[in-house]
């Protein structure tokens, strides 16, 4: 098979983002909305970079398309491509106002209620006018984030260890609990079973988050099934309304309860569900100044979370 002659001006920058947005939409229709553009144009990019490529990226299908095993290489090599390129715009801008660039950190719930907020304060003080964006999602599109390069560092619970073009920095050990409101009825007794909390509405973690497989894993160590009268949510902001309001039973970490009075642990004991914390960062491209600041100063922050 040739070698695609990728810098003979054919390869567009077009091309790269929607190589991207097709393989995190699965939708054609979706890609060209996220990218401004119409579905006739799209597919018509998507046929040229094909065509230069000399092989099939999506398969399509009566509900959207699928990266094929070409599809899913070009496409890391696609992200790699754009985060470098969006890294160096930032660096240049740094380089001319080192005190006003911008940092973007992607957060899940561990990490998200004392840790970053902590982190970002004292960054602030240091650094008034550096531009902080947080965003919040779950950690599997988080990474997709950091390795096309629209986070720069992930916050959040460590689920692997590192390789596969990431570094993983533990900050913290934490345990996690049962929560429900201030005096809920699973409250009263010192010794709650697992089984008396199906009595009451659940809030089980996302599906495709470790959480949710551990959380499995004990209930089925237990002989149980998972809780029939249920939701499913990852944000914070849900949780703790839902936790407030009514009679909810929810797994979180310690540290997103801690000095809240409205809310309590269950004791039910939680001893084979519990995580690490860390920083998630790419292993291919270096921290911008901004980066590198926060990065500091959530180091520094995690010494005195516990």
């Amino acid at each position: 098979m040739e070698i695609p002659r990728l810098l003979d001006g054919r390869l567009k920058m077009r091309h790269l983002l929607l190589v991207d947005a097709l393989s995190r939409q699965g939708s054609v229709v979706a890609a060209a909305a996220e990218l401004h553009t119409t579905q006739p144009a799209a597919t018509r990019s998507l046929h040229e970079v094909e065509d230069i490529l000399g092989v099939a990226l999506f398969e399509r299908g009566p509900r959207g398309v699928r990266a094929t095993v070409f599809g899913e290489a070009f496409t890391q090599h696609a992200r790699a491509v754009l985060a470098q390129l969006a890294q160096a715009g930032r660096h240049v801008v740094e380089l001319a106002d080192a005190d006003r660039g911008t940092v973007v950190v992607g957060t899940h719930l561990a990490g998200s209620n004392i840790l970053l907020p902590r982190a970002v304060a004292e960054l602030k003080r240091d650094h008034p006018f550096l531009t902080v964006v947080v965003r919040e999602a779950s950690p599997e599109d988080l990474l997709l984030d950091l390795e096309a390069g629209r986070v720069d560092l992930v916050v959040g619970r460590l689920t692997a260890s590192s390789g596969e073009g990431l570094i993983r920095r533990p900050l913290y050990d934490e345990s996690v609990g049962l929560v429900v409101r201030a005096g809920h009825a699973l409250t009263a007794s010192p010794a709650v079973a697992l089984a008396d909390t199906l009595d009451f509405p659940w809030i089980l973690p996302g599906t495709q988050t470790v959480l949710r497989r551990e959380v499995e894993e004990l209930f089925a160590l237990h002989g149980l099934g998972l809780p029939r009268n249920r939701v499913e949510a990852t944000s914070f902001l849900t949780v703790r309304h839902l936790l407030l309001e009514t009679d909810v039973v929810a797994v979180l970490p310690s540290s997103l309860i801690r000095d809240d009075g409205r809310l309590a642990e269950v004791p039910v004991p939680m001893d084979r569900i519990g995580h690490r914390v860390g920083l998630t960062l790419s292993a291919d491209r270096t921290l911008s100044p901004s980066a590198h600041a926060l990065l500091r100063s959530l180091e520094e922050a995690a010494r005195g979370v516990f």
